[in-house]
């Protein structure tokens, strides 16, 4: 597999995850170059369309998936350019910006996930006829509509205690601990306030392609030639999710299809829905949490006290604990961290996972009752004290975050749906294709 399409998968989940522009195919349209679409403030241009369609053949093809008619396939992939377009306006619109050292980060990231290093991954991305710096371009813009989802679609969710407690005690609730399913989908939308006769040829369509589904057709080709869902050039592949994270009836009869079995239509709001079983698998809950008691002294390097003089502090303070002073009036008098020092450093019962690396090591390598020497960590210096161990059942509140986590889940993958509906209407699109 190359690195195009190592890009692709690691982006998936997003809206704009199956393209990354090529150099070559730019240059080459670009004396053929118009507008396409206008879209609120901004342009799609024909070089843009064309060279989408061109990645997205090539992604098609490399699947195995057979190519749906030109016209249906530039129509699908316009429309994914004009919702990516309107959420990038939304972006620059709220101020949100990707810092260079963050997107520096991600970048690194996707190397460290292909096994390579930085220098490896710029070399591949030649290899395959990619530039750097519009691979850096892409990967900026999937950040910035990924944070223009959050904030504007987890706005929307609310989950109440009640609906936690209601969702632990049903029998989905059980489900959503043992299993998670793998699923495509096809959408078949409807216009707001739909007359009859159009519910009645929508649903009549749906029915049709799941009659196409049961005779042998293939579900990923039907999805990528019919489906408006926002992953129908993946062939309606949504990944990973659990029956309690699916919307609606769904939720009930998805887990009840074996592998590779598709539901019968059913209607929600917006259209019609067909929902594929590709795979599934089990999921376990280790209720048990290993948690440390634990007190530390913190002392930060400022303005008026160099890295030099907080090290000679902390270990200063650290003679006087081995010299049998009391840690916890140490703590009170000299610790600079505001949320332990009134409480002698006390930290609680915290699970080491929850801290920085660096604390992390000091914890687990400090005995009970036992001081650590000074160390360092992004916050300053610090001396830490364990003052004991113990392995903690946390099977309630993890289930707690477990079904607050799905309610959430399954309410954002409602509320993207509406939103992206609701932010394609209110905008200004005129097509000139």
């Amino acid at each position: 597999m190359n690195v195009k399409n190592k890009l692709s998968k690691i982006f998936a989940p997003l809206a704009m995850a199956s393209v990354l522009w090529s150099g070559g195919v730019q240059a080459q349209l670009q004396s053929l170059d118009r507008v396409v679409a206008i879209v609120d403030n901004d342009v799609i241009m024909h070089s843009q369309l064309d060279a989408r369609m061109v990645e997205v053949r090539q992604t098609l093809s490399k699947r195995g998936n057979a190519l749906p008619p030109e016209h249906v396939l530039q129509q699908q992939v316009l429309e994914r350019l004009i919702i990516e377009n309107i959420q990038l306006q939304i972006g620059d619109r709220s101020g949100i910006r990707i810092a260079d050292d963050e997107l520096n980060g991600a970048i690194g990231s996707i190397a460290q996930r292909n096994g390579m290093s930085l220098a490896q991954f710029r070399q591949a991305l030649t290899n395959d006829g990619l530039s750097y710096d519009e691979a850096r371009d892409q990967v900026r813009r999937e950040m910035i509509i990924s944070r223009v989802r959050e904030y504007r679609v987890s706005d929307r969710i609310q989950i109440s205690d009640q609906e936690v407690t209601n969702f632990l005690s049903s029998d989905l609730g059980q489900i959503q601990l043992a299993e998670e399913l793998r699923l495509a989908l096809i959408f078949l939308p409807l216009p707001e306030g739909s007359s009859p006769e159009q519910i009645r040829a929508s649903e009549a369509a749906a029915d049709d392609l799941y009659r196409q589904i049961q005779n042998g057709a293939d579900f990923a080709q039907l999805a990528i030639a019919r489906s408006a869902g926002e992953n129908a050039l993946e062939g309606g592949e949504i990944g990973w999710r659990k029956a309690a994270q699916l919307p609606g009836v769904f939720s009930e009869l998805a887990p009840k299809l074996a592998v590779g079995e598709t539901t019968q239509p059913v209607r929600m709001p917006g259209g019609f829905y067909l929902v594929k079983v590709l795979e599934k698998r089990g999921g376990e809950v280790n209720a048990l949490v290993d948690e440390v008691r634990a007190r530390h002294i913190l002392i930060k390097p400022s303005a008026i006290r160099s890295e030099q003089d907080a090290e000679k502090q902390a270990e200063r303070l650290y003679q006087r604990i081995m010299n049998g002073e009391d840690f916890a009036k140490l703590a009170k008098n000299f610790s600079e961290d505001p949320g332990s020092a009134l409480s002698g450093g006390d930290l609680n019962w915290v699970s080491p996972d929850a801290m920085v690396p660096e604390f992390r090591a000091q914890m687990q390598q400090t005995a009970v009752n036992e001081v650590s020497k000074p160390f360092r960590t992004q916050f300053g210096w610090h001396v830490l004290r364990v003052e004991g161990r113990r392995a903690t059942d946390r099977s309630e509140a993890l289930r707690e975050h477990q079904a607050r986590t799905a309610l959430r889940n399954r309410k954002y993958d409602e509320e993207l749906a509406l939103w992206l509906r609701q932010i394609r209407d209110e905008a200004f699109v005129e097509i000139k294709l």
